[in-house]
């Protein structure tokens, strides 16, 4: 039963062209909202850009349900909807999720209770995170990962999954952060993300459970493009300090945060003295090997000799993980970036006999450390987006016990 009074969380659920799908799934999420969520809230539809119906059908679950008011945005974009929506309510907390309700409901309280509680500043829902129930398909759930992935290595990001459309955020936190997000469409929630982090806020993650929905209509291939600007017009504009995060820290009392540049510059050096050190053990080995054993073979020995010390080297020194927690799954993560390695390695050495019936032991020393030094690339990516990814602490659960405006309040 809802607390009567004041609304304290609103869920935008921001549509476009959604005529079938919007009545059904508001009815639905107003029932929940009444029967199982322990806080007042209310829905708003807001309506970017329709074309078809779906103003008229906001306009009549507006006049028809308690709680659920509808906003109309003549220009389309998700991004655009929940920046003025949001920068108008008054609700404690602002959320949103898609009209399709992928997300299992049950994920809401999860997500809003450390917002209300004030133990984080905004919460995602992740299909990437431990304890995650995905149904998918697996070209999506490809683009998914490589997208976060991507994030990761270009922008240092920590959280899982910048894009699943099911979000929260305090009010206070959205006064401060929506001014400085400049992308209105889909890469409007990892800005948003990135410029939290960036500013030192909490972020809060809860695993969901969510089902593809096999009728989406989103242009996969133009959202791929727009995504790849944004993540550089961000990385520019975060590189040349053209974005003022040092005021919102300040609101929040959050310190100053190390540059992300200057930390991976860090980590690279530490990590380029390991492979240093790699490299020379590995030619070393395979020179005593090659004495007893054809090229692949010794190549093969000592690249898995040395892939387990560099693992080790990496784990402790670049990365600062330390214990024995998770120790043999890095290592074994590592195992595959020695598989790379290997495939590169092997591969050059085929070329190189292919090339030359008898190559002398130097020349196959030189190539072979070439094809290691053009696999580091790879293996630093991999290091740092997946093998040591792991040591964040265990995320904390929460068991559920022109604007036009229609509103009717509860």
């Amino acid at each position: 039963m809802q607390i009567s009074g004041h609304p304290r969380v609103e869920i935008v659920v921001p549509v476009r062209n959604e005529e079938y799908d919007l009545g059904p799934n508001i009815r639905r999420l107003r029932e929940f909202l009444d029967t199982a969520f322990p806080f007042p809230a209310e829905v708003c539809i807001a309506d970017n850009g329709s074309t078809d119906a779906t103003w008229e059908i906001g306009c009549l679950l507006a006049t028809e349900l308690p709680g659920v008011r509808v906003v109309r945005i003549e220009q389309p974009g998700r991004g655009r909807a929940l920046k003025q929506v949001w920068s108008r309510s008054d609700a404690d907390v602002l959320a949103y999720m898609d009209v399709d309700l992928s997300t299992n409901l049950n994920a809401l309280l999860p997500l809003v209770a450390p917002l209300l509680a004030g133990h984080s500043d905004v919460a995602i829902g992740s299909r990437l995170a431990r304890g995650s129930r995905v149904v998918r398909r697996p070209k999506r759930e490809a683009i998914s990962r490589g997208y976060n992935l991507l994030l990761r290595a270009t922008l240092g990001t920590r959280f899982s999954d910048a894009q699943c459309g099911f979000k929260a955020i305090h009010r206070d936190v959205a006064a401060e952060l929506l001014p400085l997000v400049q992308d209105t469409s889909w890469f409007f929630d990892t800005e948003l993300l990135v410029l939290a982090e960036r500013a030192g806020l909490r972020i809060h993650e809860v695993p969901v459970d969510w089902v593809d929905d096999l009728d989406s209509r989103v242009a996969i291939a133009r959202t791929v493009v727009e995504d790849l600007r944004g993540i550089a017009r961000l990385s520019k504009d975060l590189g040349r300090g053209r974005v003022p995060l040092e005021p919102v820290r300040q609101v929040f009392g959050r310190p100053a945060i190390a540059d992300p540049k200057t930390a991976l510059a860090a980590r690279v050096l530490r990590f380029a003295a390991v492979g240093v050190l790699s490299t020379i053990a590995y030619a070393l080995l395979y020179l005593v090997l090659r004495h007893a054993m054809p090229a692949q073979v010794a190549n093969l020995l000592a690249l898995l000799i040395t892939a387990v010390g560099n693992t080790a080297l990496n784990r402790r020194v670049t990365f600062g993980v330390r214990g024995v927690a998770n120790r043999g799954r890095h290592q074994l993560r590592g195992l595959v970036t020695f598989a790379i390695g290997w495939s590169l390695t092997a591969s050059s050495l085929w070329l190189l006999h292919a090339a030359v019936a008898v190559p002398a032991k130097s020349l196959e020393v030189a190539v072979l450390t070439v094809a290691n030094l053009a696999a580091t690339v790879v293996r630093f990516s991999l290091f740092q987006t997946w093998v040591f990814d792991d040591e964040a602490p265990t995320l904390p659960t929460f068991e559920p016990p022109a604007v036009l405006d229609t509103t009717r309040s509860n």
